[in-house]
């Protein structure tokens, strides 16, 4: 999977760690634990992926990709 930027942050409002995708429009997920909201939005952003390829939508290119070159 194409390596895409993921913040995660404790959120006092949800009680949980909320993690998203800034690169990928609306893909976000939470978890319990750190690792369990890092885990989530990993399934996240594959399905997030997979839903854009099946529907023929562009899909952003990574920011660390294109920092990197």
């Amino acid at each position: 999977m194409e390596k895409y930027r993921v913040l995660i942050e404790w959120s006092d409002e949800d009680g949980a760690y909320v993690a998203r995708a800034p690169e990928l429009p609306g893909c976000s997920a939470w978890g319990n634990t750190y690792e369990q909201a890092a885990a989530e939005i990993q399934a996240a952003m594959g399905l997030w992926l997979r839903t854009a390829r099946e529907l023929g939508r562009s899909i952003p290119e990574p920011v660390t990709a294109a920092s990197a070159a």
